[in-house]
């Protein structure tokens, strides 16, 4: 078995480069670390299932032949690996960025970059791998938390050529932002003031929006962030910033909302634009400010049954398997069915939740036998088909689960994934 794995607590390019590994390595299984950084969990709760990633719990290290190990080149960093330290029989191949430290090596590229998984883009281009949008923006999120947006003393060429490359394969810099700390300075505070300087909030529908339009110049980065922070300023359930460069002839409209209620991607869809349910943006050619807010206003007036509910992308029929089914069945459905987790019920009812995962705890062949509610997961968290997708994304990250029966009236009708989660929030992305 090949197995790669990187440092305790993991940040965005620790992770980014155990996946880049496990593309140009694709027989390998990737493991990570428990100590993980709360930015990289929060991405792991919602990408974890699509991702395939294992704890070392889940590894049998007697099995493993090849280690390869990134960024980092320290046996101590390394959670849970101590017992392959000393194995004469054991292929260790190394990627890393930083100095030389005490993993001796078979094979190793190791260079001065700004982060680790620069080295490994470098290679997937060369071998012409196709990235989806999601790698490409994990890998994203991982150079620009190293080099600071590239800006830190050690990024590189090669980390910029990276980023440009990973941007022309569709990575998205609204999901990048959500997970790192956005940059604020002196440009960001002076629109702020602006913004604030000719606010203005109306009331429609119950709801208050907050809205600004004024004149800018040139490119202004963060300007997401601004808006989000007039928003609260405010105190609006939706903000919208109108940002008018008459030289350019261009006017951009960046909106964001704190109910589900107001859907932003359908109004930013509306202008041509897109977004997720609680952010978006537009950019109108040779449209002005004031057609711009009345477009806006007359979208919202409209929009009060527009949010997406769970009953519209949950998955159905649901595969549920019986409490006192074996271990052993279970897990032939769950590979059969190609599913992680199903509901354990009785008589039509819930009684918990079964994941791949919970197959850990079967240490013994006769425990195979035993029946599936010995091992579930009795904390049933369920949701309603009328939520919305992004109540269902915050269940997943404040519980750390990838998947949460919806029911209706006490019976199991769905199911929503971390996949199809994943899928309505990327698929609402502007292309």
């Amino acid at each position: 078995m090949q197995i790669i794995t990187t440092h305790k607590g993991t940040d965005f390019d620790a992770l980014a480069s155990v996946v880049a590994a496990k593309i140009i390595y694709p027989d390998a299984v990737g493991v990570i670390p428990r100590n993980v950084n709360a930015n990289v969990k929060a991405f792991l709760s919602l990408h974890k299932d699509v991702l395939n990633l294992y704890e070392v719990n889940e590894i049998d290290l007697d099995e493993v032949t090849s280690l390869i190990v990134v960024d980092t080149n320290s046996w101590d960093r390394l959670e849970g690996m101590k017992k392959l330290k000393n194995r004469d029989d054991l292929e260790v191949i190394l990627w890393d960025h930083h100095e030389e430290k005490d993993i001796v090596t078979d094979r190793k590229v190791q260079k001065e970059v700004g982060a680790t998984v620069t080295l490994l883009i470098r290679e997937l281009e060369k071998d012409r791998k196709i990235l989806t949008r999601i790698q490409a923006t994990l890998f994203l999120c991982g150079i620009y938390e190293d080099t600071g947006n590239l800006t830190f003393p050690g990024a590189t060429g090669a980390d910029a050529y990276a980023a440009g490359y990973l941007l022309d394969r569709k990575a998205d810099l609204d999901v990048v932002n959500s997970f790192l700390k956005p940059a604020y300075g002196t440009k960001q505070k002076n629109t702020l003031f602006d913004m604030l300087k000719s606010s203005e909030v109306k009331e429609i529908n119950g709801h208050r929006i907050g809205i600004s339009k004024i004149d800018v110049s040139g490119h202004i980065t963060g300007l997401s962030v601004v808006v989000n922070m007039y928003r609260d300023i405010v105190n609006v359930d939706a903000a919208f910033g109108i940002f008018n460069d008459s030289e350019r002839k261009k006017c951009m409209i960046i909106g964001r909302s704190a109910t589900d209620e107001l859907d932003i991607s359908t109004i930013m869809n509306s202008m041509g634009g897109g977004g997720h349910p609680r952010a978006g943006s537009a950019l109108l050619k040779g449209g002005n400010p004031e057609e711009a807010e009345e477009r806006i206003l007359d979208l919202i007036a409209g929009n009060q049954q527009s949010s997406i509910q769970l009953s519209d992308i949950m998955s159905y029929p649901v595969f549920t398997v019986e409490s006192t089914t074996p271990m052993d069945d279970v897990g032939k459905t769950l590979k059969s069915k190609g599913c992680t987790g199903l509901p354990v019920v009785e008589n039509g009812r819930i009684v918990g939740v079964i994941s791949r995962r919970d197959f850990s705890r079967v240490k013994k062949d006769k425990q195979r036998n035993s029946p599936v509610k010995a091992f579930m997961s009795r904390d049933i968290v369920t949701i309603d088909p009328k939520k919305s997708p992004l109540e269902a994304a915050k269940i997943m990250i404040g519980k750390d689960i990838g998947r949460i029966p919806v029911v209706e009236e006490g019976e199991v009708i769905g199911i929503v994934t971390r996949t199809d989660v994943m899928v309505y929030f990327y698929d609402l992305l502007p292309d």
